[in-house]
């Protein structure tokens, strides 16, 4: 997703989950035309490629000068679109403001970096007082009536008819945007719901910060008597994190699903894995300065008085009209299909769990922190199958070079790392790969990869984008970013990671594939339809498996052998393993999500209501939701994903189906006319075209939830 002119309430989310920024200079703008900045942040980016971010000379102090100048010219662009005197038509007004506020755009890579990648105490108050700033900076936007009027005689013109597709198609965007987000609000309405961005905007921030806190507060220090169980890689980065936090000769467990999702599955000591389970899902609600249950209420009120303003029911009506699943009703229709034979799977998981445990006579009941623990012994009791032995072929250099053969056969990209220190990084883990096209050579853009775990980064993984590939003002390439959290292997060591980290590392980069395959004219053809987005980078998941990738790259970190085949066949046969356990941790996060927007707030105690309604849905008592309302970002620091988690499974439901046309293709996942099909219609395209009529070029017609169910060995309805 790119910083769309119009964000009245996207701030939060363009620059705390991507950045796709373009350098041109916005046209006929008085203020942006100096000659040179003295604030590195707001200057165009200098270099090789197009320009790069000069991440080495990046300043905090720099931020909120930078930020106020950008906001300050980039009201200046929209001004003087909304006051030209001639009749409103698509390039004077649509595509100005496409030009408009490319300073801003620069400020908010660097901004970004700050959130994301280097937080720190003295970031995390400056983006106290800067989120209320952008806030009000966005209201003006939409709350722009001149501007507003021309955008909309645009939409209702003559000349909207002759437009090519991908123009009518950003036209409706930024009509859609601003008659969504208060621009047809009067008076005191008006005043209000900007009001309300304002409040949202700093306690949103605040939400985050208070999870970081608690990420870098909770840590469990272990001495050398407390590592019973633990695979010999994990014991050595956990050596390598206490170091790090000055507690040499102790091993950290941090708090990160990183850290705490091997601990819980290899340790022995099970008072242990009940406090790191506890430390990480507790995070944001251990009822101390941190704690978010206040905050989460006042954020579901003030998102529920906005969209009333609008005339909604409620939030989850607003959010989900313009994405694909369109209402409330359609989103739980789906997850209703899903969520009874995920929950049956659970109880048949447990099942097998609580069977091992009392053949062990250690007299337990299995708890959510016993989960991963005897998970892993029915995987090996099932399937022979021992994680840490795939662990052991799973390195992550090879696992990247994997990622770049895919990216070859299916996207004709040849990746060729930068050594000479000509792109500036802002980290020493950060590399950089200049990406082309195989066939005519051509440059495409740059990647940057971010990998490693390290104080002040946000857990998690992502991708976003520093510009993004537009060609309104002449062809740009494209900068693209992976970012990880994996433990680093020691010194002159591979760094091993999980089956589900390195599905996580091929899912993350198909997001970067997205970004460096687009085709298209206009920045916000960049805009993201939440419900789809993740369709894209969850299908590159399939890639893992491929003979091609297993025969490879995957290969034993020490003798360099490749994976034996019995030990592959143990992987596939194993694939629907723990489907109850992943599919219902997610689930009960996407009800959840669905619940708190489209339930009367007044009548919302957050710990309370998380617990009585995941009781009545029957959510299985050995397990929790996968991100526990107190620290769950997707929803409740920002808005991306507020109203929208469900977006995943809705995604998912699309990859089922395209694995499927892959798996059936004459020459399966490379498949050369299938993968140019997979290239032209749905990564190449971005959101210039509804994502529904795209899905149907490729695949000739809607997609089929059954795929979704056989894929996770659930049981499939037959049709009436």
């Amino acid at each position: 997703m790119i910083k769309s002119t119009i964000t009245a309430l996207s701030v939060a989310v363009v620059i705390g989950l991507s950045g796709c920024n373009n350098t041109s200079e916005p046209q006929g703008t008085d203020t942006v035309k100096k000659a040179n900045y003295s604030n590195v942040l707001l200057q165009e980016f200098s270099g090789p490629f197009q320009g790069v971010p000069q991440f080495d000379k990046m300043n905090l102090v720099d931020l909120k000068p930078a930020l106020e100048m950008g906001m300050a010219e980039h009201l200046a662009d929209v001004d003087k679109i909304a006051n030209n005197p001639a009749s409103p038509t698509f390039d004077n007004t649509i595509a100005e403001l496409e030009r408009a506020g490319k300073s801003l755009d620069r400020v908010f890579t660097y901004y970004g970096i700050w959130r994301n990648n280097k937080s720190s105490a003295e970031a995390r108050e400056l983006q106290k007082e800067i989120a209320p700033k952008l806030s009000v900076y966005d209201s003006k936007i939409i709350q722009n009536s001149k501007l507003f009027n021309r955008v909309k005689a645009v939409f209702n013109s003559d000349e909207y008819k002759a437009l090519t597709p991908e123009q009518q198609r950003i036209t409706w965007l930024t009509y859609n945007s601003f008659a969504r987000n208060g621009a047809t609000l009067q008076g005191n309405a008006k005043l209000r719901y900007a009001a309300i961005n304002q409040q949202l905007a700093s306690l949103q921030t605040k939400f985050s910060s208070n999870v970081l806190a608690d990420e870098e507060s909770y840590v469990v220090y272990l001495n050398a008597s407390q590592l019973s169980g633990l695979p010999k890689s994990f014991v050595v980065g956990a050596a390598a994190a206490a170091a790090e936090r000055g507690k040499v000769g102790q091993y950290a467990i941090t708090n990160s699903r990183s850290s705490m999702d091997p601990f819980l599955t290899y340790s022995t000591e099970r008072s242990l894995r009940e406090q790191v389970w506890k430390n990480y899902y507790n995070r944001g609600g251990n009822g101390d300065q941190y704690d978010n249950n206040g905050i989460i209420k006042e954020i579901l009120t003030l998102r529920h008085e906005r969209v009333q303003l609008l005339g909604y029911e409620n939030y989850a009506q607003w959010r989900l009209e313009d994405r694909m699943a369109k209402t409330p009703e359609n989103a739980k229709a789906l997850m209703d299909q899903v969520w009874p034979a995920a929950v049956a799977r659970v109880k048949e998981e447990v099942a097998d769990m609580q069977a091992i445990a009392d053949k062990e006579e250690v007299k337990i009941t299995i708890e959510p922190w016993d989960y991963r623990f005897y998970s892993e012994k029915v995987r090996k009791d099932k399937y022979a199958l021992d994680s840490n032995e795939v662990k052991q072929y799973l390195q992550l250099d090879k696992l990247r070079e994997a990622m770049f053969y895919v990216a070859g056969r299916l996207f004709n990209f040849e990746f060729s790392e930068v050594v000479d220190g000509s792109v500036p990084v802002y980290h020493d883990d950060v590399r950089v790969w200049e990406v082309k096209d195989k066939a005519s050579g051509k440059h495409v853009g740059l990647w940057y990869l971010d990998p490693f775990a390290r104080k002040g980064k946000r857990s998690g993984a992502w991708a976003n984008t520093f510009r993004s590939y537009t060609t309104m003002d002449g062809e740009t390439n494209v900068l693209s970013t992976n970012n990880s959290n994996f433990v680093k292997g020691p010194e002159g060591k591979a760094t091993l990671i999980s089956w589900s980290d390195a599905q996580t590392y091929f899912h993350e980069f198909g997001h970067a594939l997205h970004f460096l395959s687009a085709d298209v004219v206009y920045p916000q053809s960049h805009s993201g339809v939440r419900d789809y987005t993740e369709f894209q980078s969850q299908l590159l998941e399939r890639w893992l498996t491929t003979d091609e990738v297993i025969n490879q790259f995957l290969v034993h970190h020490e003798t360099g052998k490749p994976i034996p085949k019995e030990l592959v066949a143990k992987i596939k046969k194993s694939a629907t393993f723990n489907q109850g356990f992943s599919t219902t941790e997610y689930m009960g996060s996407a009800i959840m999500d669905l619940l708190y927007h489209s339930t009367d707030p007044t009548k919302i105690d957050p710990a309370k209501f998380e617990k009585e309604q995941l009781t009545k849905l029957g959510m299985p008592a050995e397990l929790v939701m996968r991100h526990r309302s107190t620290h769950f970002g997707h929803i409740f620091s920002s808005e991306g994903y507020a109203a929208a988690y469900y977006g995943y499974l809705w995604a998912e439901v699309l990859t089922s189906d395209a694995a499927e046309a892959f798996a059936d293709a004459p020459g399966g996942f490379y498949d050369e006319a299938l993968a140019n099909k997979l290239v032209k219609h749905l990564f190449s395209v971005r959101n210039a075209m509804d994502p529904a009529q795209a899905y149907r070029l490729f695949r000739g017609r809607d997609a089929d939830v059954s795929a979704l169910m056989r894929d996770r060995g659930f049981p499939v309805k037959q049709s009436d």
